[in-house]
Parts: structure tokens; C-alpha cells; sequence
């Protein structure tokens, strides 16, 4: 059965996937769980930067924190309207497999204490 979505809704998230960060960072977020931390690992920006792009993910409701002590941990909100059309976005953009090597392989986790 197909669903749909408010026009608007629709806008709003294309609208912010159409940025290449955010859009990485969600099909990252496709795979596995991250904090700020371990984007810092694959984005030349700041931890501010970074936390930026992750805010408005999560204003719309695309993104979830999971509070563990003093670390988030943010994953796809997969109970959102939009998922659905996330997920078809998503279909089109490649495996962020090597940026997620990248990732393990540093492990910033064990230097900032996520």
C-alpha cells in the first residue's frame, strides 16, 4: 500500500537532505548509530558544525538521542511520517561503508569517552 505525505513535510525533508552533509550523515545513520564524536572522524568541520546539521535532523523529527551519561547517541527515527520516503531517498545514494571503516577504525569513542 502506497502512503503519503504532506506536501509541505515532504519539501521541508528534501530540503534538508538536499545539503550532502546532512544526506551522508543520515545514510550513515541507515547503518548504525554515531555521536558527534565519530562524525568529527569523517567531516572536516566542527564539533559545533556537526551538531548543527545533527539539531536540524532532529527538529524535524528525522534523527532520535539516546542520552547514555553525558553522551547522545542519535539514530534514524525509524517511527517517523517521513521514513518511508527516507528509505527511497536513501536507495539512491551509496553504502556509506567506508566512511563507517573510518569510523571503527579510529575509534574516537575511546578518546572522548562516549
Amino acid at each position: 500500500m502506497e502512503s503519503r505525505v504532506d506536501l509541505e513535510k515532504a519539501a521541508g525533508v528534501l530540503k534538508l537532505l538536499g545539503d550532502k552533509t546532512r544526506l551522508t550523515m543520515v545514510a550513515i545513520l541507515k547503518q548504525r548509530e554515531c555521536c558527534v564524536c565519530e562524525f568529527l572522524e569523517v567531516f572536516d568541520m566542527s564539533q559545533p558544525s556537526v551538531s548543527q546539521h545533527l539539531r536540524k535532523l532532529k527538529d524535524l523529527g528525522l534523527v532520535k538521542e539516546d542520552r547514555r551519561g553525558q553522551w547522545i547517541y542519535y539514530s534514524l527515527n525509524q517511527q517517523n511520517e517521513l521514513y518511508g520516503l527516507i528509505e527511497d531517498i536513501l536507495e539512491h545514494v551509496p553504502v556509506q561503508t567506508e566512511k563507517i571503516k573510518q569510523i571503527e577504525k579510529a575509534n574516537p569513542t575511546l578518546q572522548c569517552g562516549c
